[in-house]
């Protein structure tokens, strides 16, 4: 029992809804998870905080200490929210899952988180004890990247275990490459 413990991989796989996270983990499927290996492959999908945008009155009420964020949206429109991360977070790990369909002797497991993608990808790796970490590079550009931030570079310098860091080839010419070398 405790030597099947010990050739058992944990594959944390961060998924969202780009392109670039579904071709890091096909390539994973296809490079790193083996069908008859003890891996447990975790698709891990972090739903973002909400906010983003405000209206300027909206925003200058924060500064009014009477005014909690958490009151700024009635309980309709909070729960419309909630409603709608949720039916993206299963869309994702559907299409996510769906990959991973002919997986025969991998236990595939799924979670679902909220807050800030850089630090909920690394405290997940960290609790779920990954052995590895699957991301996908959305290849922003130095000035995108320096505004948005990068959650794969932020992952890289801050989780504990080997992150692997899967760019999306831009043609199908790169793609046949990617897949040549890989072999």
């Amino acid at each position: 029992m405790a030597e099947e413990a010990e050739n058992e991989r944990r594959v944390l796989v961060a998924v969202d809804e780009g392109d670039e996270s579904m071709y890091a983990l096909s390539w994973c499927l296809n490079n790193l998870v083996f069908q008859n290996s003890k891996n447990t492959l975790i698709l891990l999908y972090v739903n973002p905080p909400r906010g983003g945008y405000m209206p300027f009155e909206t925003a200058a009420a924060l500064d009014d200490p009477e005014i909690h964020p958490a009151n700024l949206y009635s309980p309709e429109i909070t729960a419309a929210m909630e409603r709608y991360s949720q039916e993206v977070a299963d869309c994702v790990l559907a299409k996510a899952k769906k990959l991973c369909k002919d997986l025969q002797h991998v236990k595939v497991e799924t979670k679902v988180e909220d807050g800030d993608p850089r630090d909920v990808i690394c405290e997940m790796a960290e609790r779920l004890g990954a052995h590895v970490l699957v991301m996908g590079s959305h290849g922003y550009g130095l000035i995108k990247r320096t505004f948005l931030g990068s959650v794969s570079s932020h992952c890289a310098q801050n989780v504990k275990c080997p992150v692997l860091i899967v760019k999306k080839p831009k043609s199908i010419a790169d793609a046949r490459d990617q897949t040549y070398q890989s072999e």
